[in-house]
Parts: C-alpha cells; structure tokens; sequence
C-alpha cells in the first residue's frame, strides 16, 4: 500500500454552461443556467421537450477531423476534457521524455448510456429503410471502454484502464477507482474522466417512464430546482469532466500546481430498489461515513457539500435526511447546494464536474448556488446557498452521486497545504 498522499493536479471540463473549467466555474458563480428547449431532433410527440445540452461545440475545433468522425460526443466531451486536464497539470505525454511514464498513467472512464443516441438513431435508419446498413465504425463508437482506448491511443498511454458505469454515481467512481490505483501502486498518475451525451427520444421516453424527469416544458430555466418545494423531476444535461489524481511525490517532483488534496471516497449500496433510494438513506449514509472515515474527518470537519440533488421529489427529501441523520446539528452549520440547477443531470460526467466544482470552491473560498430556490420545502430545511453564491472559508468540501439501483459514492477534497 503506497502511503503517498493523493492530489489533484489537472482539471477540465465540458458543460451546458461553458466549454472549459474556467467558464464552467465563472457561470455557476455567476448563477447561469444551461437548460433550454431541445432543437437537435423533433420533440413535437415527446412529453419532455426541454434539456441542458453542451452548446457551440465543434468537435473539430478541439481534434483532427478524423478521430472525431470516430467518436460518439459523449466521447468527444470525455476527450476534451481530459485534453484540457492534461494540460493544466502541465502532462505531455508525448514528450520525448515524458515526465511520467506512459505505462504508469492509467484512465478510468465513466458513462452511464455510453452511444445510446448513435443505437437510437442507426435503429429508427433501419427500420426506416433510410439506411439499411450502419456505419463501419457503428460499434466502436458505442462501446463506453472505447471512449478510454480513444484517450489512451491519441495520448501515447499504456497504464491500466477502466471504464465504470455505476449508473449517476459513475463520476465520482472513476475518482475513487483512480485513488484506489494510486493507493495500490499501479500507477503514478490516472486520468479520471467522464463523459455523457444521451439526449434523445428513447431516453427521454424511458426516463419519463420512470416519472423521473421534469415536464416544465414552459419555463426551462427553472425546470431544475433541486430542494425546491415545487420540484417535479430532474433535466437530462450532456458533458464531460476530466480530472487528474496524482501522488504527491511525483507532482512535487515535477513540480506540478495542486489544485487540491483527495482524502475521503467511497461506495456503498441501497439493496433496496432499482429506481428509488432507501427511503431512511440508509446507503447515503453509510457511503458519506465511511469517506469522512477513510479522510480521517468528523462530520463537522465538512465545511461545503455538492449535493447529488436531482431536483426529484423523493430523492432530495431522503439526500436531506440522510445528511441530518450523519451529521446531526451540524448539517444546519454546513452549506449544502446542488450545481444540477444550472446544469442539469451530466450523468456519467456529473461527478466528475461537480467534483472541480468542489475543489474550485476549496481554492476559491467561494460557494456554488443552488439555482431555482423559489418556494421553501418544510422538509429541505438546510443551507442550500440559494440561488447567489456567495463568500465563504472553505477548507474541506464533500461531493455526493447516488443513482439507480442505489448506486452511493461519496468523496471529500480539501485545501493543498504543502
């Protein structure tokens, strides 16, 4: 077991409210929103018309045209990013001497639908009769490993890799798996990365049937209004995050910045339903234990927490109980805000992005809103910084994903002091 501590060293990003961390980070600060009306396909029969989409992207401004042509967005959004990444941690792997091997990065990729809309759209061309053959590269560009191989081959890398998909908590795990890496000596550094773009009829249609999404088709930009008593569902969102774990020893070599320090993570599991959480959130809990236990952390050593809340009746109220019950008088000393408000649900990338949410607020002392705080919830009674960020001392930082299945993972950040 390595005892290096573990950081964080490079960030990047891909959202509905800015391509790259910096636009990212300025637009949840300055309380924007990235959901709109769907204008990439018809939603004329569909009773969801609304969706926080990546907007103004050009896959071709960021790769050569060929490998884009190779690759479903919900790859291309995990490729950016970890480009973006890659660079912030100042990691050119393609240096004649790079300065960490290549057989020592590895890449943990997370997605939850992977090429569903590419599934969808190659299905209705056959049925149609419009295209009665795919495309020769049809099953590389659905798999979710390839997302990964696509990194890994345009990077020179030749470290482990995995790609997880544990439903919403799918980003945060691709961080925990790459601690786990570093913890094991497998590697010396991971790209941890998510990426999802699984917008399109057939989700919509399924995830409605669920009674999980939003229909405020009128007013998009309140559609997402997590902890808010007039919630109804959450909003698809599309994008990627890519963050960099490092051991310390060898950023400090290469003397590398540090964003930050990961020092909690976990995961757990409801075994109680496929679509709904325990409703005494029984493995919310037992998940955001056991990575204050693993930091080393009381509950009151938690200055800020990126709630998983979706915006879903059921689902905010049981996140909410949840941190009560673990925290106790402390949950109402804490801020506590949900970024879906301005995002929407990223899926598979979202942990990953509301994880450089959290450590830019560790190194900002500034907290993210949460957008849409209109009507109190008796039941959400805590300090959701509502609708304004604001100024605040924040030292240590946790963020929460659970998902379907009940699917927990839970991991806490805190400010680098060399």
């Amino acid at each position: 077991m390595n005892n290096d501590k573990i950081v964080i060293t490079g960030m990047g990003a891909v959202t509905p409210i800015g391509i790259g961390v910096d636009a990212y980070w300025n637009a949840l600060v300055e309380g924007r929103t990235g959901v709109a009306e769907i204008t990439s396909f018809d939603t004329t029969d569909l009773p969801v018309k609304i969706a926080a989409m990546v907007k103004d992207f050009n896959a071709a401004d960021y790769m050569d045209r060929k490998l884009a042509r190779e690759m479903e967005p919900f790859m291309q959004y995990g490729f950016v990013s970890a480009d973006e990444a890659l660079r912030d941690a100042g990691i050119d792997t393609l240096a004649e001497e790079p300065v960490i091997a290549p057989e020592r990065i590895g890449i943990v990729f997370g997605t939850v639908f992977a090429g569903i809309t590419d599934v969808s759209e190659t299905q209705e061309g056959i049925t149609s009769g419009e295209h009665p053959k795919t495309n020769p590269r049809f099953i590389t560009k659905i798999i979710g490993n390839i997302g990964a191989a696509q990194i890994a081959i345009a990077k020179g890398l030749h470290g482990p890799s995995f790609t997880v998909s544990t439903a919403c908590s799918s980003g945060l795990d691709t961080i925990s798996m790459g601690a786990m890496l570093l913890k094991e000596d497998l590697a010396d550094a991971v790209i941890c990365v998510g990426g999802e773009a699984a917008t399109c009829p057939l989700t919509i249609l399924g995830l409605s049937g669920t009674h999980a999404l939003s229909q405020r088709n009128d007013d998009p930009a309140t559609a997402s209004r997590p902890f808010d008593a007039d919630r109804n569902g959450f909003v698809m969102g599309e994008g990627g995050g890519a963050i960099i774990l490092e051991k310390e020893s060898v950023a400090k070599k290469r003397q590398a910045h540090i964003h930050a320090e990961l020092i909690g993570y976990a995961n757990s599991t409801d075994g109680f339903h496929v679509t709904s959480p325990h409703p005494d959130g029984i493995g919310a809990i037992f998940c955001m234990k056991h990575s204050l236990e693993t930091a080393g952390l009381k509950p009151e050593d938690i200055d800020y927490i990126n709630a998983h809340g979706t915006s879903t009746p059921k689902g905010d109220v049981i996140e909410v109980k949840a941190i009560k019950t673990l925290f106790g008088e402390h949950a109402y000393k804490l801020a506590v805000s949900s970024t879906k408000g301005a995002t929407g649900h990223l899926m598979g990338a979202g942990g990953v992005t509301e994880t450089i949410a959290c450590v830019k607020a560790v190194e900002e002392d500034i907290l993210p809103p949460t957008l849409n705080q209109i009507t109190a919830d008796p039941e959400c009674d805590l300090d959701f910084v509502p609708n304004k960020s604001r100024k605040s001392v924040v030292n240590t930082a946790m963020c929460n994903a659970f998902g379907f299945g009940g699917q927990n993972a839970s991991l806490i950040v805190r400010k680098y002091v060399n």
